[in-house]
């Protein structure tokens, strides 16, 4: 099971003792941010959890599985996640 915006949510109104609309506030305004910053090409980094890297993909050929035509496909960018060492361990450790 994911966890969800909504479960963000209440766990920092159940966490911080916020109301509810206010926890919302807060989650989206840092969402928001996030998202502002990913979209300028810049990284994120969140210390302990990890970073988002904004990578820039060329344009490479790809093919329609379903009818086997070659196409280009244009560049892009992508967003990638690398985990810090502290969050790997945790996963890691039984």
């Amino acid at each position: 099971m994911a966890l969800t915006k909504d479960k963000i949510i209440n766990e920092v109104y159940t966490k911080l003792g916020l109301r509810k609309s206010d926890a919302r506030q807060v989650v989206e305004q840092l969402l928001d941010i996030m998202k502002r910053t990913l979209e300028s090409g810049e990284d994120l980094l969140i210390s302990g959890f990890g970073k988002f890297v904004v990578k820039e993909k060329g344009a490479r050929r790809g093919r329609n599985p379903q009818t086997r035509r070659d196409l280009r496909l244009r560049a892009r960018r992508v967003v990638v996640f690398k985990t810090s060492g502290i969050l790997r361990k945790k996963i890691n450790s039984p």
